[in-house]
């Protein structure tokens, strides 16, 4: 394909950047629309499993990531009552062995900047931030992308990756099915020194039990303590990552769960609340010359910690499909046959968690003996992981689509 046509990306979270990067990295023009007037530091920590990584090494970034990122230990469960522990899997040599990269924990912002860093040095107008996308239009060849209080811009191509609550998937498709999970997720940041040594641990932990679950971290080079929970209620409906609770209300929302879970929910300074909304994942992503990318097309609960990974596949298999075929309509169509059903595919592994992680057969520690034993039995981990992990989107062929 020609490198002179002009690509729009609307939206400049953590997929947008990613695609934008690696077209960039291709020869290609890249314009990124980001609605935010700058990139503040918001969200928390991402885990960031080989599969991903490998596509940011790939991308140049390596050396600047392993300097702001965790490598855990390892990865425990732990029983939400007794606290009891079993070791889940190796995240460190054993990875590096095994996938050829390391499984890292990362704060959201950092990974976030880094990309567009990266970007910045390639082209520094590529990013236009305080860019609203208002809607877009084509007419077969061009698309119009249309500014709020700015003159629309026209290009051979747009890529929506405007997330969760994308305008350009409710243009396209329609706003489509959406269904409150009876889920609602609780996060927080907490600097290590606020931790007793105990709880400073290198490890990734997920706490399970019945109607709940937890899952903490260490981030930005162990600076930090990623804590994020769900409990199953339904009296919170807002899909909203700015909302926050308090220390009290977290609290009340895990009676009867181990002094360490209570312990780290007191040291959070300010806790975040949001509700969990389902949206089935798309089976289709492109129409004309735009497509959707990311959180727009195939958003998923956040109980296999790949969300933003997926995006980071989207961007790298966009990229290439771009480079390898002659023209616009053949690269998206190869970039959503290939995607999609590995996407799905990650979207319906996370809805399975939810049963998993919040099981009743968790409430008794004898059954929950049992059950962990056969949940997370050394097979069925390889079954729920190895296929993610062992992927490589920097290779994988055009024509493997029965196997993507």
């Amino acid at each position: 394909m020609k490198k002179n046509i002009k690509i729009g990306i609307v939206g400049g979270g953590i997929g947008g950047l990613t695609a934008a990067l690696a077209l960039m990295r291709r020869g290609f023009h890249v314009s990124v629309f980001e609605q935010a007037p700058e990139l503040q530091e918001v969200g928390a920590g991402l885990q960031v499993s080989p599969n991903g990584v490998r596509i940011l090494a790939s991308l140049g970034i390596e050396e600047e990531l392993m300097k702001a990122c965790f490598v855990p230990q390892g990865k425990e469960i732990r029983l939400w009552n007794t606290g009891d522990t079993w070791k889940l899997f190796d995240l460190g040599t054993e990875s590096v062995e095994r996938y050829g990269y390391p499984y890292i924990t990362v704060h959201r912002n950092d990974l976030h900047q880094i990309l567009y860093k990266a970007v910045k040095a390639l082209d520094p107008q590529a990013v236009r931030l305080a860019s609203r996308c208002t809607s877009v239009q084509q007419d077969g060849s061009k698309v119009t992308v249309n500014l709020d209080g700015k003159p629309a811009e026209t290009f051979d191509v747009v890529i929506g990756a405007d997330g969760v609550h994308s305008k350009m998937r409710e243009q396209l498709f329609g706003s489509g099915p959406v269904q409150f999970t009876g889920i609602v997720a609780w996060r927080g940041v907490i600097p290590m020194e606020k931790l007793p040594r105990e709880l400073a641990k290198p490890v990734g932990v997920n706490w399970i039990g019945p109607g709940g679950h937890v899952i903490h971290y260490p981030i930005r080079g162990g600076e930090l303590m990623n804590f994020t929970s769900v409990v199953e209620r339904q009296d919170w409906q807002v899909e909203s990552w700015s909302t926050a609770g308090t220390n009290q209300e977290f609290h009340e929302d895990y009676p009867g769960w181990h002094e360490d879970v209570h312990a780290y929910i007191e040291a959070i300074p300010t806790p975040f609340k949001w509700a969990l909304i389902a949206r089935p994942p798309m089976q289709e992503w492109v129409k004309g010359r735009i497509a959707l990318l990311g959180d727009a097309c195939h958003p998923s609960l956040p109980f296999l910690a790949q969300g933003a990974v997926q995006a980071l596949e989207d961007g790298c298999i966009l990229a290439r499909a771009f480079e390898e075929f002659d023209s616009i309509d053949q690269a998206l169509d190869a970039y959503q046959r290939l995607r999609i059903p590995r996407a799905t595919k990650a979207v319906q592994g996370a809805n399975a968690n939810t049963e998993r992680f919040h099981n009743p057969a968790l409430a008794d520690p004898a059954g929950a003996q049992k059950y962990v034993d056969e949940q997370w039995a050394a097979d069925k981990v390889v079954d729920r992981y190895e296929w993610l992990f062992e992927y490589d989107a920097t290779s994988v062929p055009f024509d493997d689509l029965i196997s993507a």
